[in-house]
């Protein structure tokens, strides 16, 4: 029987060994700071590197609530049947910060995300297709929150 302490150790040499290897992951490499601070939609698909204005696209789909009972929990699902798309992004747009989620896609990876945020208030949800050519494609919903999450 191993006791607390040696499994304490093994633990942390493991860890050791996977940092010393670069295998450990690398999370702060991947944050988009400048992104995730935008106070605005543009300001954050600018960030991210999408280039132009975004399109209105039906390939582009949004599922989330019509009315959000608490706002501290809305679920928000996104998917796309474009080609080429190298990330999903989520965007509520009268949150303090409009970023929500950045998921990057490869071809190894469906486009298919579901994830809850929190929002302070009612207002519009964006997800964002962006292609590898820069372009940003979007499908938008009004959420209707009455419970408000972000501090309200």
């Amino acid at each position: 029987m191993q006791t607390r302490r040696q499994t304490l150790k093994q633990s942390a040499v493991v860890a050791g060994l996977l940092a010393g290897s670069g295998l450990f992951p690398q999370f702060a490499l991947a944050f988009n700071k400048e992104a995730f601070n935008a106070k605005s939609l543009d300001g954050a698909l600018k960030a991210l590197g999408a280039g132009g204005a975004p399109t209105e696209s039906g390939d582009v789909t949004l599922t989330a609530p019509d009315i959000a009972e608490n706002g501290a929990v809305v679920p928000l699902a996104l998917s796309t049947t474009l080609p080429n798309v190298k990330q999903m992004v989520l965007l509520v747009e009268k949150n303090p910060n409009a970023l929500v989620a950045v998921f990057n896609v490869s071809d190894a990876v469906e486009p298919s995300f579901a994830t809850r945020s929190k929002m302070g208030q009612s207002s519009d949800v964006y997800a964002v297709a962006i292609t590898a050519d820069g372009k940003a494609h979007y499908a938008k919903k009004e959420v209707k929150v009455t419970l408000g999450g972000c501090g309200g």
